[in-house]
């Protein structure tokens, strides 16, 4: 891994975001379809089309589609007041369905990207009445969105809200080992010793944890560049506390390929289309 070329560094300022903005319509496609280069049907055609079950209950930013398939079987959707228990099941958009009592819209879906500044913990509430992600997004459309995965209270850079329950599992499940790529300072530069470590692996309380790629940042090796695909909790302070070393501040600044780019700390913007369709849809390891 090489710094040169790398998303690390400050960015350019963007210009303040106008009071509840409109989400764009992401007009998705599915190049692993056949004919995938055919855009999918208009709005007002879907609507009058059956959908999967999980999927109108996924799309509801409930949860991702594999736990909806266990809400079904446990018989917690009803269907027009019937519980469903079939997988597979396919409903009218039109058609009520509800969970604990209450009635779920396949909403439009909405991707948001945020920059993270220090002090705001990623949860949708607290019961502390501590800052949190969502007030700086609050602006961003009316249907609930959700973080996906987490970035610690004193960790800042991109963290991606959305109400596609299937697109956060899919990011966040080890499975598909997503790669997330981190400016970590330290309190004191690292030996050489050390910075081997981290791509053989270093054993922790919950087993070995390894960087994918390791750069040096600065001339007196205290500023690095982290490449990784784990996502277990606190993982790359904890490593580095491992080894004895303190992190002074830690940046995300690529979250599956995505970057700050053009990004201000504390700012936020809309995923492009092109960016959703390579998250939903490409197989590969960013």
């Amino acid at each position: 891994m090489k710094g040169k070329g790398r998303p690390f560094g400050r960015n350019k300022k963007s210009g303040p975001h106008k009071s509840k903005p409109q989400p764009p319509g992401y007009d998705v496609f599915d190049p692993n379809k056949k004919g995938g280069n055919k855009r999918l049907k208009s709005k007002r055609q879907a609507k009058s089309e059956d959908i999967r079950l999980n999927k109108f209950i996924a799309n509801a930013g409930v949860c991702s589609r594999r736990e909806a398939d266990s809400l079904i079987e446990s018989g917690k959707i009803k269907v027009n007041g019937k519980v469903v228990k079939e997988l597979g099941a396919k409903v009218m958009r039109s058609d009520k369905v509800t969970y604990q009592g209450k009635i779920l819209n396949p909403e439009k879906l909405v991707y948001v990207l945020l920059n993270k500044p220090k002090d705001f913990i990623t949860t949708t509430n607290d019961p502390r009445d501590r800052k949190t992600v969502m007030q700086l997004v609050k602006n961003a459309c009316d249907e609930r969105i959700v973080p996906v995965g987490r970035l610690d209270r004193n960790t800042t850079g991109l963290l991606l809200l959305t109400n596609d329950g299937e697109l956060a599992d899919k990011l966040t499940h080890p499975k598909n080992q997503i790669v997330k790529v981190y400016q970590v300072d330290l309190d004191k530069p690292i030996s050489e010793n050390d910075l081997a470590r981290l791509g053989e692996g270093i054993e922790l309380e919950d087993g070995l944890a390894s960087a994918d790629n390791v750069a040096i940042l600065s001339a007196d090796k205290a500023i690095l560049g982290l490449e990784i695909h784990m996502g277990k909790n606190r993982i790359v302070r904890r490593m580095f506390e491992a080894m004895g070393y303190d992190v002074i501040r830690l940046d995300r600044v690529m979250f599956a390929g995505l970057t700050k780019k053009d990004l201000n700390r504390g700012r936020w913007r809309y995923l492009s289309e092109k960016e959703v369709i390579r998250l939903k849809y490409l197989n590969k390891k960013y």
